[in-house]
């Protein structure tokens, strides 16, 4: 894992985060949660693992796992779209908020992220 001074992103931060998106549906299973826009999935939380599962491009998703392994691993492949698991302790808040605000992009209609920019 990076050794940087500010890197890590506790559940209740990231779950913030989420909040701050517009329209998000959120499922309860036992082990996770899922957040949905629209009826189209885009992320899940697992606070056992203190990890979460994004929607990204497939060129984004293979960069991410190459650049850091330690960080970001292949969760699946779906409709053109490749999924990473992000291990909440190696990222920092800013990259996270632009990697959770692509998933949600990438499933909310485009009016709809068109009405709500990435917003700091």
């Amino acid at each position: 894992m990076r050794e940087n001074a500010g890197v890590g992103v506790r559940s209740g931060q990231f779950l913030r985060m989420v909040d701050r998106l517009a329209e998000v549906e959120r499922a309860e299973a036992r082990d996770y949660t899922s957040f949905s826009v629209r009826g189209k999935r885009f992320g899940y939380h697992w606070p056992r693992t203190s990890t979460v599962g994004l929607k990204q491009t497939l060129s984004e998703q293979a960069a991410l796992v190459f650049e850091r392994p330690d960080v970001f691993e292949v969760q699946f492949t779906a409709g053109g779209f490749g999924w990473v698991v992000v291990h909440l302790a190696g990222i920092d808040a800013d990259e996270l908020t632009e990697l959770l605000y692509e998933a949600w992009r990438l499933a909310a209609p485009e009016v709809l992220a068109e009405e709500h920019p990435l917003r700091r």
